[in-house]
């Protein structure tokens, strides 16, 4: 992980986001500033596109003829969705084991999985992700 001592990441280049740091960016919270610096040649999971727009739709700031056109409007930022493909949906089936204790979900192992596919590190809000330890795994919290 590379990380300051308050805890954000200090890297640049591309990256896979989470659906957390996309969250935290949309809602203007601490690390938004470094996600939106990040979002140039980044991507996104699908599952974590669905996460996003799932609690949009939630909370009623997105309705479902939005939710169809999002993903264009990342893609306007340089924020590539890609798919979740066979390779990443075994890994994240197998990386369960090492998140189960820290209380992550698919959609987080998703990510993870989608990074360590694509070689590149992991841009999250989500703490308990520097706990997990799997080779070729980088993660980078923005907060």
């Amino acid at each position: 992980m590379s990380a300051d001592a308050g805890g954000a990441a200090q890297a640049s280049g591309p990256t896979v986001i989470d659906a957390s740091a996309v969250l935290a960016w949309l809602r203007d919270e601490p690390g938004s500033d470094t996600v939106a610096g990040r979002l140039d040649g980044s991507f996104l999971s699908a599952v974590n596109l669905s996460e996003v727009l799932q609690k949009h739709l939630a909370v009623g700031t997105l309705s479902g003829p939005e939710a169809a056109g999002f993903a264009g409007d990342l893609a306007s930022l340089g924020l590539s969705v890609v798919p979740f493909r066979e390779r990443e949906a075994a890994l994240a089936a197998v990386l369960w084991d090492e998140t189960r204790r820290l209380g992550l979900g698919l959609a987080d192992r998703a990510c993870m999985a989608t990074a360590v596919g694509f070689g590149l590190p992991a841009l999250t809000a989500d703490r308990p992700w520097a706990e997990v330890e799997w080779k070729g795994l980088s993660v980078e919290l923005i907060r």
